[in-house]
């Protein structure tokens, strides 16, 4: 009767998985599938994922209203046109335009896009022609392209008139992207902060993505700095009214093009932004695997949910009569079965479907023709996530031990990485980087009074009398116990005159609001004991 432990068995020993992606297609396909498939899931939330939706690079998905400088970020970032880009203060951008990268530039309509098993946009078949005509992929040589793909999308209109014309939900197409990419960027103009309904109506359509989703404030630099904190103010009211989550969502504030600032005021603040944001893209192909993990767990959970609310509508339902009138009391009382489910399972609120939506698409059902519910099915999901993920959690950090430099290079990613016009060169602990005097020198005399006035004794101060003058800048102990470190380069817990400069030195960029080097640079060294040998 060996085989009649073999169930047992199994859930203590999880799967053996050689690449997370690997793993992510075998669990979808032999443990969530069949759930999904039985309780119809594809026909009410999303439809079922591929190969390509595990295999595929990041994805960074751009909306925002028309003439927000979409295109123009595309542009910016590869530092190259793409086909079938154009950028104008009109609504000129009528597609969703996929760029990816390709040996040879190009584009890929619609219709074929969606039959090409090696691209992850097969599923978009079902929102129609209407759609299929206004999707291109756009191919070209790009470095930044080899790391992530960027998804422009049609400008989003004010008026109820253009909406309606669309042909195909675009509320709906967005939240099928909104699924399966890594990062959702939001852009505003300056001048347009206005949400339209349709605007609303797709933030709305990211609930449960608010984790992807970055906002961007472009073409700052056309206005003053007064007006910019206003208008910094009235974006963050607009978007609290409409992203309901209890923090505050992430604004970069900068003008990303590449033409001259109109108004240079705010230079230094738009090049720290710009630098966050990069820095916030470029992780994102060594956190990709994290986040399909993520987004497969996310619709595991949704899954279980809809089998139970699925199975409890057919064990209410009547077997001969009064079928029709009980499918409408059932749908009307749809938020009880919810309160009910939530109970019995001890289940979040939070996992739950939205419950009008749910509501419209069980009105087109026949409630009979449900399944009821099969706890094996439910059982292999919960051990799924029981084990399974958990192993592949592990892998997924040797991956990352393994690979430790995946970032997004190339483009204008690559422009403030090196020389003079790197983020912070020549600032903070980077002054004088490129200047033959010791930086500290300036400031020298300053402090040598300071240093005779602490009785040094064979031209050095101690500890604790460097401690009582250092202590004066009220810096936590900490960052003067790191001053301290840097400062003390012969390291006999003493320091002379140039040594206390430079300690006086690295206080003052610590107060400017500058980090403090992890170690000590070459141009910050004393004259004086640049000859000794290491």
């Amino acid at each position: 009767f060996s085989w009649l432990g073999t169930d047992d068995r199994r859930k203590k020993d999880p799967e053996v998985f050689q690449t997370v992606s690997e793993g992510l297609k075998k669990l979808y396909k032999t443990k969530l599938l069949p759930l999904e498939e039985h309780y119809k899931f594809h026909e009410f939330h999303s439809p079922a994922l591929e190969d390509a939706d595990f295999d595929n690079k990041p994805m960074v998905l751009l909306v925002g209203q028309y003439s927000t400088g979409k295109t123009s970020f595309i542009r910016y970032l590869l530092e190259q046109d793409f086909p079938g880009m154009r950028i104008g203060p009109e609504p000129t951008t009528d597609s969703f335009i996929a760029v990816m990268h390709g040996t040879t530039e190009g584009q890929i309509p619609g219709n074929a896009l969606v039959v090409d098993p090696k691209k992850p946009f097969r599923k978009l078949n079902a929102f129609g022609n209407a759609f299929l005509n206004r999707f291109v992929c756009a191919q070209l040589p790009n470095p930044v392209l080899e790391s992530i793909s960027v998804i422009d999308t049609p400008g989003i209109l004010s008026g109820e008139k253009q909406r309606i014309s669309r042909g195909y939900d675009f509320a709906a197409v967005l939240e099928w992207f909104a699924e399966r990419v890594d990062r959702i960027i939001l852009l505003f103009d300056a001048h347009k902060l206005d949400i339209s309904d349709e605007f609303s109506e797709v933030i709305k359509a990211l609930k449960n993505h608010e984790d992807k989703i970055r906002v961007v404030l472009n073409k700052a630099d056309q206005i003053e700095t007064q007006q910019l904190m206003r208008v910094y103010g009235a974006l963050m009211w607009s978007l609290g009214k409409i992203v309901n989550t209890p923090e505050v969502i992430r604004v970069y504030i900068g003008s990303f093009w590449s033409h001259p600032l109109l108004i240079p005021d705010n230079r230094k603040l738009f090049e720290a932004e710009e630098q966050d944001l990069f820095k916030d893209i470029q992780s994102l192909p060594r956190n990709a695997a994290l986040r399909k993990l993520n987004d497969l767990i996310k619709r595991a959970r949704l899954a279980k949910v809809h089998a139970y609310i699925i199975s409890s509508m057919k064990k209410e339902m009547p077997s001969v009569f009064g079928k029709e009138n009980k499918k409408k009391e059932l749908i009307n009382s749809l938020g009880e079965i919810y309160t009910r489910i939530e109970r019995e399972h001890q289940i979040s609120p939070g996992d739950f479907p939205n419950l009008k939506k749910m509501q419209e698409q069980l009105q087109a059902h026949d409630l009979n023709k449900f399944q009821p519910l099969k706890m094996k099915l439910l059982d292999t999901v919960d051990d799924m996530l029981a084990h399974d993920i958990a192993q592949l959690m592990v892998l997924v950090r040797q991956e990352e031990t393994q690979r430790p430099n995946q970032v997004v290079k190339g483009g204008a990613f690559e422009g403030t990485m090196n020389g003079p016009f790197g983020h912070g060169y020549g600032e903070g602990a980077g002054e004088g980087i490129d200047e033959v005097e010791w930086v500290v020198a300036r400031d020298k005399p300053m402090y040598d009074e300071i240093f005779y006035t602490l009785s040094p004794v064979n031209g050095k101060v101690t500890g604790a009398n460097a401690k009582k003058e250092m202590v004066k800048s009220k810096l936590p102990n900490t960052v003067l116990g790191k001053i301290w470190k840097l400062a003390d380069i012969d390291k006999d817990g003493m320091l002379d005159d140039e040594e206390f400069a430079l300690a006086n030195h690295l206080i003052k960029v610590k107060l400017e609001g500058h980090e403090l080097p992890g170690e000590l640079p070459s141009h910050l060294v004393p004259p004086s004991m640049r000859k000794v040998p290491e």
